[in-house]
């Protein structure tokens, strides 16, 4: 569904969102113009109100905004677009224009990180080599970092055990990508449990 550009008196709002993490890191403003470039081009395209022309995104610094997917709000005046920054977003050098970068959704982030290098075949790569020992490797050293993840548990050494849950969770996205699920796969597997808890 197109934006209703007159109800706006030609622009509307958008918000761009990491298409990964879903951090919000701009918002900007489109004309009819902006907009079908953008959904042609697949890069983020403004309008400037400032200069009164349109302005691809990363255009002079190379970071550009990649498009994967533009949603209309509900009342057909606001457009979220969800993008894969090529580098950070904001002219400062920071990766969202609101200067925070949050930890949360950094496990999307890493688990597009570990598929990246399984497909690119890295041979040095410590990922590349674990996925490439097969299922029985990678299963066994999920088991060997839960077992320490236990162990530290039982101490008293924050540092400890913060690295050890870190290493459980890197393998374990290891070894869903070894059994073709994601992330996603298993939160809705714990989304539909909370459903029937209540």
């Amino acid at each position: 569904m197109k934006p209703d550009f007159n109800k706006t008196g030609g622009l509307v709002p958008v918000i761009i969102q990491d298409a990964v993490t879903l951090q919000v890191l701009m918002l900007g403003y489109m004309n009819e113009e902006a907009y079908i470039k953008t959904q042609t081009e697949k890069k983020v395209t403004f309008y400037s109100r400032s200069r009164k022309q349109l302005w691809t995104k990363g255009e002079t610094s190379g970071n550009y905004l990649d498009v994967v997917t533009i949603l209309p709000d509900c009342d057909n005046d606001t457009i979220l677009i969800l993008a894969n920054p090529c580098g950070p977003t904001c002219h400062t050098g920071s990766v969202s224009c609101f200067n925070m970068q949050t930890e949360k959704g950094f496990l999307y982030k890493l688990e597009a990180i570990i598929a990246d290098r399984i497909k690119n075949g890295n041979e040095t790569s410590y990922t590349t080599t674990l996925y490439n020992n097969g299922i029985n490797k990678i299963a066994q050293k999920v088991g060997e970092e839960a077992v320490e993840l236990v162990i530290e548990a039982k101490d008293n050494n924050d540092s400890l055990f913060k690295n050890e849950a870190a290493d459980l969770l890197f393998h374990l996205l290891v070894l869903l990508q070894k059994k073709g699920f994601k992330l996603a796969d298993i939160e809705s597997v714990l989304k539909e449990r909370n459903k029937t808890a209540q």
